[in-house]
Order: C-alpha cells, then sequence, then structure tokens
C-alpha cells in the first residue's frame, strides 16, 4: 500500500482545492434557493418557452418550484462538470506523471511489478473519487437542512450516485490514455470532458442523436430523467462501466509492456 499512500499524499491539495470549491458553489446554490423560490415559477414559464435550449438541459421536464427541480438542474451542473474535471485530470496523469517527472527509474528499480503498480495507483484514484463525492453529498445534506427544506433524500442520494458512476467511469478511461502517454496532458483530460457533456446537450436536442447518450457518462446523469424514473438508466450505467473497465485493462495491457523512458 505503499504507493497507494504516496499517491493520497501527491494528490491531496488538488483534492482538497476541487473538493472545497465545487462544495462551495453548491452550498451557495442551496442557500440561494429560499430567496428565488417566490421566482421560480416564472423562471420555469421563460425555460419554457426557448425551444431547443431548453430541451438540451432537460428543464423542459423539472419543476422549479420544487427544491429537488432546481437541485438537479443548478446544482447538478456543478457537479457533473467539476466532478468530470476532476477524475478526468487525476486520471490522465497519474500513470504517465512517472516518465514526466523522471521518477519511473525510481519507482520501477523496486521490487514491485508494473501490474501492482497500476493497481495501487488505480485503488488511489478510486479513493480520491470516493472521498470527494462522499464529502459533497454530506454538506449538500447539510446545506438542504439549514435552509429548512423537506429533504428529498432519495433523489438526492441517486443524483449524486449517477455524478459518482459518471467520476468513476471518466476516471477509467483517461487512467487508460494515461498509460499511452508520457508526459500527461491535462487538455486531453478537460478536452474529453467537455465533449462528453456536450455530447449529451446534442443527444437531447433530437431523437436522431439519442444514440450518444450511451457514448457519454452525462447521458445517465439527465436530472428530468433520474427524477421522472425515479431510477437510473440501467442499459446507459452498463454501457458506461464497460467503457471504464476497457480503460483499466487498457491501462494494464500497456503500462506492463511499455518502453517507460
Amino acid at each position: 500500500m505503499t504507493i497507494v499512500k504516496h499517491e493520497l499524499r501527491q494528490g491531496k491539495t488538488a483534492l482538497l482545492i476541487w473538493t472545497a470549491a465545487i462544495a462551495f458553489l453548491l452550498m451557495i446554490c442551496i442557500f440561494l434557493y429560499p430567496e428565488m423560490r417566490g421566482e421560480m415559477d416564472e423562471v420555469g414559464d421563460l425555460f419554457s418557452s426557448m425551444g431547443g435550449f431548453t430541451a438540451a438541459f432537460g428543464m423542459d421536464r423539472l419543476n422549479f418550484g420544487t427544491l429537488i427541480g432546481y437541485y438537479s438542474v443548478e446544482c447538478g451542473n456543478i457537479l457533473g462538470l467539476g466532478g468530470a474535471f476532476f477524475a478526468s485530470l487525476a486520471g490522465v496523469s497519474i500513470l504517465a506523471k512517472e516518465e514526466k517527472e523522471k521518477t519511473a527509474e525510481f519507482l520501477l528499480t523496486h521490487p514491485v511489478s508494473r501490474a501492482r503498480v497500476v493497481t495501487e495507483k488505480l485503488a488511489a484514484l478510486a479513493i480520491q473519487i470516493t472521498a470527494m463525492n462522499l464529502i459533497l453529498l454530506a454538506l449538500s445534506l447539510l446545506s438542504i437542512q439549514l435552509i429548512g427544506e423537506r429533504l428529498p433524500l432519495k433523489e438526492v442520494l441517486l443524483l449524486h450516485g449517477a455524478f459518482y458512476l459518471l467520476q468513476l467511469e471518466l476516471a477509467g478511461i483517461c487512467f487508460g490514455l494515461s498509460a499511452f502517454l508520457r508526459r500527461g496532458s491535462v487538455g486531453i483530460g478537460i478536452g474529453l470532458a467537455a465533449m462528453m457533456y456536450f455530447l449529451n446537450l446534442i443527444a437531447n436536442l433530437t431523437d436522431q442523436a439519442r444514440f450518444l447518450k450511451y457514448l457519454t457518462p452525462f447521458g445517465y446523469c439527465e436530472g428530468a430523467d433520474i427524477l421522472e424514473k425515479g431510477r437510473l438508466n440501467t442499459g446507459f450505467c452498463l454501457t458506461g462501466i464497460l467503457f471504464a473497465c476497457a480503460g483499466i485493462a487498457a491501462a494494464y495491457w500497456q503500462y506492463v509492456r511499455k518502453d517507460i523512458a
């Protein structure tokens, strides 16, 4: 577990900064709800008349007059984008940084197999993502209690569970990419997360593009779908798990055989 502990120490600052930033924005959104509640009906009517823009974000099927409808859009976007960026950036650099920072020759001269290196780095990545999500969930539930609103526990747990799965999927894909990179790439991580987000917007605009939801993890994080059905879309989730597993398998396959500089 030495590598796990080392990776957690190295990633501690980034984890704290990302968690604090996302948590701050989530809590601000929740604390603003009581002030905006009286205007939510007008906001809902405004959004309902915006055609494709409304459909792209699923706002045509949500009731902004309720806390959970407001939460799924405002807080959902913060959780989705913030979490996706963090998971992608952490995943895409965790293997490649050994060559970038010239520490590979130190690490790989120790009596530890490359497969174990991959396993422990993967475990550290999963721990960071899990810790961030548990903290964000706890602070969100606390904030809802503090504003005196009824706690829609099932819906909140489903939304947070979907975004947790999204982050694990993106982390798994980027983890696989990291094994093929020699210097890591912030651009690849951010670009992949942003592309997945916009693919989901396109899929919401027309039924002909519905198949794109199988390609993007944001497809099973759609607040309107989760609140309507009371569950996650099993097909989309299983596809996401397969993508994550494929990325992890690619990481093992490439890292144990690559010529590490």
